[in-house]
């Protein structure tokens, strides 16, 4: 029992210095965000599904995908070549703003919500797919210290393509390749289907 307590404290303690590690200023992550504008929003909030939303977010993911562009571990030459300029300074308070706004509703198809439900809170049994809730939780929301993102309100083109990134490999920086795997075993209806329940979760 002791052992059982020590581990949750060790836990917590971590998971608090990983916070810590990533307390950058909003403010003059605001100005400095400037320029992602374009594509992201001045708040955050894409027009487009092509972009994804980042408002709400949580700093350590968006911090974590800054370094892997900058390093190449994850590929996107417009972003590789934005991550480039950035100082671990300049993520970190970029992140930081970016965690503190609100995302706004996206539109999704309804006519798949019901099966990209099931998707998400049971998983795929035939194809041995997890249910998505495991990491992103039930709320959509992610856990931050796990380093799993939130998802709730992203933009269904981006999450698809995502996905199709994941399955072909395109994308590589997950963390024990717990997405290739996922993605590997998923359809593309059962890729819009997923994506449009996960964008209609507010």
């Amino acid at each position: 029992m002791k052992t059982n307590y020590i581990g949750v404290i060790l836990l917590g303690v971590s998971s608090l210095m990983s916070f810590a590690l990533f307390a950058g200023d909003p403010e003059t992550g605001k100005t400095r965000s400037a320029v992602c504008a374009g594509c992201h929003g001045l708040d955050g909030n894409s027009a487009a599904g092509t972009w994804p939303i980042l408002a709400g977010q949580h700093a350590n993911y968006l911090i974590k995908q800054m370094q892997d562009y900058k390093s190449g571990k994850r590929a996107d030459p417009i972003m590789q070549g934005m991550a480039s300029m950035l100082s671990e300074t300049d993520m970190q308070d970029i992140a930081a703003y970016y965690s503190g706004q609100k995302a706004k509703p996206v539109t999704f198809d309804d006519s798949l919500v019901a099966q990209g439900e099931n998707i998400y809170r049971g998983g795929i049994t035939e194809t041995s797919v997890a249910a998505c809730m495991g990491c992103h939780s039930p709320s959509g929301a992610g856990l931050a210290p796990a380093g799993f993102p939130s998802l709730k309100g992203q933009h269904t083109e981006y999450l698809e393509s995502q996905l199709r990134k994941f399955r072909s490999g395109l994308r590589a920086n997950d963390v024990g390749e717990v997405m290739r795997s996922v993605a590997a075993r998923m359809t593309e209806q059962e890729i819009k289907a997923v994506a449009a329940y996960i964008a209609g979760i507010q």
